[in-house]
């Protein structure tokens, strides 16, 4: 094979991925780090406060100090550029990219996290980027003064409801479920509030507008009855679905769509293939866990790079 022979390549720039190659570039392996951005879910979260050491730190500031630790150390990055699909050609893995290109390493990491899971009601495709949002910290500066909904009642959902309250003069927090998922530390903050309403039993089933959000029509469960809200942004916080489409057939997906991996090594079905953080089959989806995970990967593979040379 004439084209350059990576030994390993890191799909996914967020804790699993950074961590993986910050210890493949100090274990002197030849790697390729290839990602969107380096951003990820965390990157998104307005506030971290259970990473060890750290009490309270942004997202966005948390992911800049990982990559400056990563760009600390030799190994080659390929920032805007996403995985679409990953082949194994004999003894190697073909990774192709958005860009069509082509990259060849010994072994893979996948690390390439969750996107955010729709709600699949008509008029949330319409008025995406036209008061839908899927990201609080991106665009909660941009409803001052409005009136918007939350959909989710978990951790993510009030994290994003107590981030609107600096903007928003209302913000609705509906929940599918009778009762709330989030940790009572969010729902304390939450209750100091009077901005915030909540509502349980809650179906979203429509969300209308000309040109931009107008209103929400949702299913009160109890009743069964219709109900309807004007409004002027939605933001949909109902969970994430893992992103590791691009690897295929090469893996045994679960139930969930997450990729199946020995919990010992964070391997996958395939020799050299390994993955990490939230789009495996770990349960606990924790920060520090993908960190640990990217790392527990990273040492996996070496062992089984020099192994297999």
């Amino acid at each position: 094979m004439k084209e350059k022979i990576y030994d390993l390549i890191i799909l996914g720039g967020g804790p699993a991925g950074i961590t993986a190659g910050i210890y493949a570039a100090r274990k002197k392996i030849n790697a390729l780090l290839v990602s969107k951005d380096l951003v990820g879910q965390v990157g998104k979260t307005s506030s971290i406060e259970n990473w060890p050491g750290t009490e309270k730190i942004s997202g966005i500031e948390f992911l800049e100090n990982l990559k400056k630790h990563l760009e600390k150390f030799t190994i080659e990055i390929k920032e805007g550029e996403e995985a679409i699909l990953v082949n194994k050609k004999e003894k190697f893995f073909e990774t192709i990219v958005s860009s069509k290109d082509k990259y060849f390493s010994r072994a893979i990491i996948v690390a390439t996290g969750a996107k955010p899971r729709y709600l699949r009601v008509p008029g949330e495709e319409k008025f995406i980027g036209r008061g839908i949002s899927f990201c609080g910290t991106c665009d909660a500066p941009f409803f001052k003064e409005k009136i918007v909904a939350v959909i989710g009642g978990g951790n993510a959902g009030f994290e994003t409801a107590l981030d609107l309250i600096k903007y928003a003069k209302k913000v609705y927090v509906l929940e599918f479920s009778p009762e709330l998922k989030a940790d009572s530390v969010l729902l304390e903050k939450a209750e100091k509030s009077d901005k915030i309403e909540i509502i349980l039993s809650a179906e979203v089933k429509e969300i209308k507008g000309k040109n931009f959000v107008e209103s929400l029509i949702y299913q009160d469960k109890r009743f069964q009855e219709l109900k309807e809200i004007s409004l002027e942004g939605v933001f949909v916080q109902i969970g994430h679905i893992p992103a590791g489409e691009c690897v295929g057939n090469l893996v045994n997906f679960n139930a969930k769509k997450e990729i199946e991996i020995n919990f010992q090594t964070n391997e996958t079905k395939t020799p050299g293939l390994f993955a990490a953080g939230d789009v495996t089959s770990i349960p606990f989806k924790q920060i520090v866990v993908a960190a640990g995970e990217g790392a527990k990967a990273l040492l996996a593979c070496e062992q089984w790079l020099k192994k297999s040379n």
